[in-house]
């Protein structure tokens, strides 16, 4: 087993969710062995064509993974693993957090404009794609943010691409709306955390709206302006913000999380188009969970 391949116990975790049949009917060949060379690139970053020979030709392993980005399968795979990991009483729902990371993108991530990607084989648009790319320039270059929220042990429950010079506090919900985890046993999936922490970039009446209505307590910072704006309304300006100090102190967990995706070289520097960086996200998840 070389370094970064899936062990017997992960690849056992793995191997139930992964689709049976390709585009045309035929079976999959060497599920395996494409997906290692997947990670592998996962892992280094380096370009498709420098693969060593031992995982096959180089673009069967890209075709497999840009397909799978572009369909929305590795997607899928991260729901069933997490679903899994939800029966076996895996997921830690006690303290759910919410941040973002920038990552630099690199000068061939935004593709060509005048050839729109499409699923091979069929009209539709991929499931992740933007017109936008999810890139906007900066002082540093150009950037793509990730939006994140992570369980109690450190592991991505749902996640959002958007341009990095997007804020934080509108994808709150959108980031929410993303965490399902289904129920092999049938029922609804399980979506709502019993508890959320973020930093005060989250702090809007809009989100702590949201955060009521669906009854999921939380501790959100106020903003100093907000605390002012609240204070000069007198009461008008309604009661301040709860905090608890403790719970808040757990916000290191998703930190922790976001360092341990760009651990993987080609999340901490994106260089594909934004569906296929979707499922390049997708496929680090996948690998933390089933780790």
């Amino acid at each position: 087993m070389g370094r970064g391949d899936l062990s017997d116990q992960e690849w056992a975790r793995l191997e139930p969710h992964l689709p049976k049949r390709g585009r045309r009917g035929g079976r999959w060949k060497s599920h395996r062995t494409v997906i290692n060379g997947i990670l592998f690139r996962l892992w280094t970053g380096i370009p498709w064509r420098d693969l060593p020979a031992r995982f096959g030709k180089w673009k069967t392993v890209h075709d497999r993974h840009r397909r799978w980005s572009t369909d929305g399968t590795w997607a899928k795979i991260l729901r069933a693993v997490q679903a899994d990991a939800d029966a076996e009483g895996r997921i830690d729902w006690s303290v759910v957090s919410v941040d973002s990371t920038v990552c630099r993108a690199h000068q061939h991530a935004a593709g060509a404009h005048h050839r729109p990607a499409r699923i091979p084989g069929r009209r539709a648009r991929p499931a992740e794609h933007r017109l936008d790319e999810a890139i906007s320039r900066s002082r540093g270059g150009f950037t793509t943010k990730i939006h994140l929220a992570s369980d109690g042990r450190c592991r991505p429950l749902a996640f959002l691409v958007t341009p990095g010079q997007w804020g934080d506090a509108p994808h709150l919900i959108a980031v929410l709306d993303r965490i399902r985890a289904p129920r092999p046993a049938g029922g609804h999936p399980r979506m709502r955390p019993n508890y959320l922490c973020a930093d005060k970039a989250y702090s809007s009446r809009r989100n702590r709206r949201y955060l009521r209505r669906r009854q999921i307590r939380h501790t959100i910072p106020e903003r100093r302006d907000q605390r002012a704006n609240r204070r000069r309304l007198s009461s008008r300006g309604g009661r301040p913000v709860g905090f608890d100090r403790a719970r808040y102190a757990r916000r290191n967990e998703v930190e922790r999380t976001i360092n341990a995706l760009k651990g993987f070289r080609a999340v901490a520097t994106r260089y594909d188009r934004a569906f296929v960086f979707h499922g390049t996200v997708a496929l680090a998840a996948i690998r933390l969970w089933i780790c």
